[in-house]
């Protein structure tokens, strides 16, 4: 089993920045791709972004791109999502996901954090 673990989540004004932090554990980090969706109140779970397992590689959801960065630190089993210029419509529960695939469907994830509620007001 791997545990993952969000942090950072939180309130903040439109245009302002959030860094979020998924802590993993009990598997080997690099091994995995990570990715980020959210869910929004009445909303399926969506796609953000993923990074492939060395770092290299990056895949945005157009509605996030030019705004939201993810990278990894695989000394630290750790990635994170740098979400800058926020808007209401990013109020959601983000959640950090693991999975073998380079992908964006929920599907490809095996392991799942519990989930950080972030909060954009206008």
């Amino acid at each position: 089993q791997m545990q993952l673990v969000e942090s950072g989540g939180g309130l903040v004004q439109a245009g302002g920045s959030l860094r979020l932090s998924c802590a993993t554990s009990g598997r080997t980090f690099s091994n995995y791709a990570m990715s980020w969706f959210r869910q929004a109140p009445g909303k399926e779970r969506e796609f953000v972004t993923v990074i492939n397992k060395s770092g290299s590689s990056t895949y945005d959801a157009d509605s996030v791109k030019g705004r939201f960065t993810i990278s990894r630190d695989n000394a630290k089993n750790t990635v994170y999502l740098q979400m800058n210029s926020l808007k209401p419509e990013d109020t959601a529960v983000y959640y950090c996901a693991a999975g073998m695939r380079f992908a964006a469907r929920v599907g490809d994830y095996a392991y799942w954090g519990p989930g950080t509620q972030v909060t954009v007001s206008s």
